[in-house]
């Protein structure tokens, strides 16, 4: 089932999350027991995020170092037919421009389609640790916007194989597709204004929702929908969460993911004394802004588990 059925559909608020493939050695009983418990809330639909390869230097025998390409998060389509399997719950795989060129990607499709797959979230990526910017494959997509165009091709029977003749009851692609929205600014983005311009195009180009990147600040979020529906933007704009769980997260959140925390938040962390009353403060923040985001209508809200599903556990049970 798509995610914009789930949404048209929902007579009450519903929750979705967000989890990491578990690193390389590990296994899915990782996944499944960060998903258990969370599974009794009944979410309908899982995000099961991507992680393109990383570059290492091996340092050999003579002394010289050796260029080694590794894939630390492996995964993410056998993760998610098993979480379909398991749960009976629609998984949504991110797909991403990094790492693949076009014939890789329309491989995944055609792979994610024969699983049963409705739902693709697009994005562009990450740029390697090694570089300085994203630099796209060889015959790959360098913007989200490209690839959505490649998914809604696919979805029309348009393949890259132009000698390719579509068999007789062959399954057609219908993928409802999802693209990433920042309520305070994508970290590259020059200003507002532009990146509200490019995520129209994603939107034009096929789009079907947004999921936003967390916030922790509700105002920015009502500002962002509103911006965007003043721009022609009418697709479903779903609110992403992520309580706050370290005093750290204080500085390499908005750093990373270029955000701001409220002070009331940030006074509450600084001046606790322990671990624990900094996790209980996240807890509740996200409550708080859960509740307010469901009685203002929101059909569904997003949480970012980071593998560390107890914080979003006490919110959901809290909310729903």
């Amino acid at each position: 089932m798509k995610v914009t059925e789930y949404i048209d559909n929902a007579k009450n608020s519903l929750f979705s999350f967000e989890i990491l493939p578990p690193l390389r050695g590990h296994d899915i009983q990782d996944i499944f027991s960060t998903l258990d418990p969370l599974m009794e809330f009944h979410p309908p639909f899982i995000d099961v995020t991507y992680h393109r390869e990383e570059f290492i230097y091996v340092e050999k025998e003579n002394g010289l170092l050796q260029r080694k390409k590794i894939s630390r998060r492996p995964g993410t389509v056998g993760i998610c037919s098993a979480i379909m399997n398991k749960y009976g719950v629609d998984a949504v795989p991110h797909l991403i421009c990094g790492g693949f060129n076009k014939q890789m990607t329309e491989n995944a499709l055609i792979d994610l389609n024969f699983l049963g797959i409705d739902n693709v979230l697009i994005l562009r990526g990450d740029p390697l640790n090694s570089e300085k910017s994203f630099f796209a494959k060889e015959d790959g997509h360098r913007y989200a916007v490209e690839l959505v165009k490649q998914v809604k091709n696919l979805n029309q029977g348009k393949y890259l194989d132009k000698t390719f003749i579509k068999q007789k009851n062959y399954p057609l692609f219908n993928f409802c597709v999802g693209v990433a929205g920042y309520p305070e600014k994508h970290l590259e983005a020059p200003n507002m204004e532009s990146d509200l311009f490019f995520l129209k195009k994603k939107v034009d180009a096929g789009a079907d929702y947004i999921v936003t990147q967390m916030f922790f600040d509700n105002k920015k979020y009502f500002s962002f929908v509103k911006k965007c529906r003043s721009e022609g933007i009418s697709v479903p704009i779903i609110p992403g969460i992520k309580p706050i769980s370290s005093k750290h997260q204080l500085n390499s959140l908005p750093a990373r993911f270029y955000l701001s925390i409220p002070n009331e938040l940030v006074k509450e962390v600084e001046k606790a004394k322990d671990k624990k009353t900094v996790f209980h403060i996240g807890i509740e923040w996200a409550i708080h802004q859960s509740k307010e985001l469901k009685n203002s209508g929101v059909k569904v809200i997003h949480y970012y588990t980071m593998d560390k599903p107890e914080n979003i556990y006490q919110v959901v049970q809290a909310i729903y």
